[in-house]
Parts: structure tokens; C-alpha cells; sequence
């Protein structure tokens, strides 16, 4: 195998990270406009002024530069070292779930962060990595063998404390994540139709089980919103009413930033996490949408690239678990918003606010982007 520099600027993959940056722009552009709505007005020569809230954009924003960092930073480190403490990471997620439990704040009805220096630091988006991190790993050391049932066991009662936990904050939107991630990563292993058909089954009974013992009666209400979002429009199914209104009135170029009425006016809720994309098809318009869209789909066929090209499983598996995890949330957050799929509080990544999720997404750039450097077939 020929030598190759720790850092090659020339294998740096440019484009996934112009991508990703950009993505972001468009979260801080959202976040600053909908910061202009305020905490109040105050009363001046000129008659009441609104007073703008910028503290969480100038949060996001100082994440986003660290991130960036990050990014930048990350390839200059073998990607490979991962596959030696995959099992301790898979521990450490379990730590860090059992924690947030105990010492945790609670959050709209979760409990999942822990503060710190009045920052929230979710667990569980890191949880996410790691879990990928594992499956890479234990799916690679059994490349071949994947039809056996038992290897389908064995990753899935991997997964199963994690998702309990992730289920117990409760928290429905990430552990549906997990699930998926999993599942997909496994039928790419290959596995057999009976395999499957048992693994259809475990997520059926889980879903009941989820349903009757672990979700909260709000998490319910998104579930039955979605399905008659009429039945209470002004209840249950509000938030993606009022999305749906958001999106629809943006128009072709939409109203501009910071003249979006039903973000400016507050009528739009969770304007800055769940439904920051409603936000985005307001004021851009569908101009603004296929952009964004645009340059999501540039992360994924990056990722792709990856997958396709790469030298040993692990790459592969590891590739494909980052590329999937973010389309997941990418579909599952614009299917919300749309009305296509129940609101399950699963935000837009790299755009919608929020440090965790943005630093724990730009470490997944940086480790595809040491893998751009290391780990594909020249």
C-alpha cells in the first residue's frame, strides 16, 4: 500500500465541506431573522421598537466556527483508530444516557441535556456517532457472514440499551434514528427474507411497546395530529398547520428576511429547531428551498462517493452509517413539516439550532473528510 501524507490538501473533498458550510449559512441567516421578532418593544421618539434577541444566533454561530474548525482539523487524524475503541464508545454512550437521566435538564417534556455554563450539551447526538462507529466495526470484522441470524442479534441487542435509554428521555425522533441506521446497515451486510421478516416484527412489537409504556401524551398527540391534522387545528395539529401555511406563502421567491409574518409574528412555533425550514420557504420561497435542497443532496452524493469507493468495509460501513444517519434527519424533519410525516422533534441538520447536533454533524464531516484522504482506492 503506498505511503500517504497525514494531510493532503488534495484529497481534501472541497466540495462536501462548501456544502455543509453553506448549509449553515442558511441556519444563521434563518436564526438571525427570526432573532428580529424580539423579547419586547420599548418606546422611543419614533414610537415602539422591537428589542431583537440575538442570543442564540451568536451561540450558533461561535458552534458553527468551532465546528469548522473541526472539520478542517479532524483529517490530519486516521479515521481508522475509530475501529480500535468502538466497543468503548458504544459503552460511553450508555454512560452518558444513564447520566442525563439522573443529573439531565428537562426540555419541553425531555429529559436530554446536560447544562453546562449555560450551554446545552445533548448526549444523545453523540450517542449517534458511536452507535454508527460500532456497527462499522462489528459489521466489518463479520463481512461475509452477515446472513447468519445471529449477527443480526448480536448488533441489535447492541443497539437495544441505547434506544431504551434514548426512548426513556423520551425522546421518539432519535431513537427512530438509531433503528433506521441500524437496520439499514445490517441489510447491506446482507441478510436473509426471514431476517428480515423477524426484524420487521422486533420493530412492530417495539413500536407497541414504545407506544403503550414509554411515550408521553404529547409525543401521541403529534402521531394523531399528523394523521387528522383537523380534528384540532388549533390544538394538536397547530404547529404543522402553521407550517404548512409558512411553506405555501413563500412563493416563488419568497417574502424576504425578517418579513416572514408567520415566523415574525410568532404564529409559526419551534420557528428556530423543529420548523426553522418553514422559516426558510417563507422568506426564500421555493428559490431558497431548492437551494437548500440543492445543497443537501451534494453531502449526500459526497457520501455516496465514499461508500463506493472505499478501500476496506469499515470505510464503507462507516461512510454509509454518517451518509444515512443525516439523510434520515433531513427526510424525517422536511416530511414534518410538510404534513408527510408525524412532528417527532427530529431538527433540520446543520440548519436548525442547536450546538450539540452541529458539532457532533461537523465531526461527521471531518471523519468523512480523513476518509477522503485515507480511505478510498486511488
Amino acid at each position: 500500500m503506498p505511503r500517504t501524507s497525514p494531510y493532503d490538501v488534495f484529497k481534501f473533498d472541497w466540495l462536501l465541506l462548501g456544502a455543509s458550510a453553506l448549509l449553515v449559512v442558511f441556519g444563521l441567516t434563518a436564526l438571525y431573522s427570526t432573532s428580529l421578532a424580539g423579547v419586547g418593544s420599548v418606546l422611543t421618539s419614533n414610537g415602539s421598537s422591537t428589542i431583537p434577541d440575538l442570543g442564540n444566533f451568536w451561540k450558533q454561530l461561535w458552534f458553527a466556527i468551532f465546528g469548522l474548525v473541526l472539520v478542517v482539523a479532524l483529517p490530519a487524524f486516521d479515521y481508522r483508530s475509530l475501529a480500535r475503541i468502538s466497543r468503548q464508545l458504544l459503552m460511553l454512550s450508555v454512560v452518558l444516557l444513564l447520566a442525563v437521566l439522573v443529573f439531565g435538564s428537562t426540555v419541553r417534556g425531555t429529559t436530554g441535556w446536560f447544562g453546562i455554563a449555560g450551554f446545552g450539551i445533548q448526549p444523545v447526538e453523540l450517542a449517534k456517532l458511536f452507535i454508527i462507529i460500532f456497527l462499522a466495526k462489528y459489521l466489518s470484522d463479520y463481512a461475509g457472514q452477515g446472513r447468519e441470524l445471529r449477527h443480526v442479534l448480536v448488533s441489535g441487542l447492541a443497539m437495544l440499551p441505547i434506544v431504551a435509554l434514548v426512548l426513556l428521555q423520551p425522546d421518539f425522533g432519535s431513537a427512530f434514528l438509531l433503528m433506521v441506521v441500524w437496520g439499514v446497515l445490517v441489510m447491506v451486510a446482507g441478510i436473509r427474507r426471514s431476517h428480515l421478516l423477524f426484524m420487521v416484527i422486533g420493530l412492530a412489537v417495539a413500536a407497541v411497546l414504545a407506544w403503550t409504556l414509554l411515550l408521553r401524551p404529547y409525543q401521541k398527540d403529534r402521531i394523531t395530529s399528523f394523521l387528522d391534522p383537523n380534528s384540532d387545528p388549533l390544538g394538536r395539529g397547530y404547529n404543522v398547520t402553521q407550517s404548512v401555511i409558512a411553506i405555501g406563502s413563500g412563493g416563488l421567491t419568497g417574502k424576504g428576511m425578517g418579513y416572514g409574518s408567520q415566523s415574525q409574528l410568532r404564529f409559526l412555533p419551534e420557528r428556530q429547531t423543529d420548523f426553522i425550514f418553514a422559516v426558510i420557504a417563507e422568506e426564500l420561497g421555493f428559490v431558497g428551498v431548492f437551494v437548500l435542497c440543492l445543497l443537501f443532496g451534494v453531502v449526500f452524493w459526497r457520501g455516496y462517493r465514499l461508500v463506493i469507493s472505499a478501500r476496506d468495509d469499515f470505510s464503507a460501513y462507516l461512510a454509509l452509517g454518517i451518509t444515512i444517519s443525516i439523510a434520515v434527519e433531513v427526510f424525517v424533519n422536511l416530511g414534518g413539516n410538510l404534513r408527510l410525516m408525524p412532528v417527532t422533534g427530529v431538527t433540520l441538520p446543520f440548519v436548525s439550532y442547536g450546538g450539540s447536533s452541529l458539532l457532533v454533524k461537523f465531526v461527521m464531516i471531518g471523519v468523512l473528510e480523513s476518509m477522503s484522504m485515507k480511505g478510498i482506492k486511488s
